[in-house]
């Protein structure tokens, strides 16, 4: 039976994720800052541990609890929705701890064990916004942009020890939970200047075409995590498959 550590599961893709690995069989290691085991199944296959991946000690402390682990998904992270020219570099930095370095830390930390065994999959969720321009959303893209080029670069670098890299890429899930980790308040990420522009912005928003939902992506993680091909990107919800074939 195989052991998934996932990150970020207190709601959204990631709370969905550990329940669909759940519900196919596996061990599930089902992660967040702040543990809330009554979201999940009691059952001797899931665990909830605390995790903050901003933290190399909380990443060694997870991982030595974890024991082996088969598949990484790094999930968590945070969004960010306002004009650039608004928002502070310390909420820009926040952004990129969790959402570039956090990944980079937790792939390096499960690395070794992975490289020992030669084998294990790594699966990093990121964003269409990396399809495609997106407005009012440049800090947020920026650090899942990085993602795209480190995990595209590394699954060169590990094909050798028999370690497969994915990229899953969500598209606009209104039911997520955003932008709720990020203390900037939209009002102040929306300067008067802007007010005008944003508001065309947040009306389209209001109006989606197409929506990802939390099973879309959980089931495209899932496929990623257990496709044993060399395909390295995994669009997740109509909107994001329809980005994927326009770029």
């Amino acid at each position: 039976m195989k052991t998934v550590l996932i990150t970020g599961c207190s709601s959204g893709y990631g709370l969905e994720t550990a329940r669909h690995f759940h519900a196919q069989g596996w061990d599930v290691i089902a992660t967040m800052r702040t543990p809330r085991e009554e979201i999940l199944p009691a059952t001797d296959r899931l665990r909830v541990l605390a995790l903050d991946v901003t933290k190399p000690q909380s990443i060694a402390a997870a991982l030595e609890a974890s024991g082996p682990i088969d598949v990484l998904v790094n999930n968590a992270g945070i969004g960010m929705f306002g004009a650039f020219e608004a928002t502070p570099m310390s909420v820009v930095r926040s952004l990129f701890e969790t959402n570039t370095f956090g990944v980079m830390a937790m792939t390096q930390a499960v690395l070794p064990q992975f490289r020992a065994r030669r084998s294990g999959v790594i699966v990093n969720v990121t964003s269409s916004a990396t399809l495609a321009p997106m407005p009012l959303v440049a800090a947020y893209t920026a650090s899942k942009t990085a993602i795209e080029g480190f995990t595209g670069s590394l699954a060169h670098e590990l094909e050798g020890f028999g370690i497969r890299v994915k990229l899953v890429e969500p598209g606009y899930g209104p039911s997520t939970r955003f932008t709720q980790n990020v203390q900037t308040p939209i009002e102040a990420a929306i300067p008067e200047a802007y007010a005008s522009y944003a508001h065309s912005i947040l009306a389209a928003f209001g109006q989606p075409t197409a929506v990802t939902m939390e099973r879309d992506v959980a089931e495209v993680v899932w496929r990623a995590a257990n496709d044993a091909s060399a395909r390295l990107r995994y669009p997740a919800g109509p909107d994001a498959v329809a980005l994927a074939h326009v770029s």
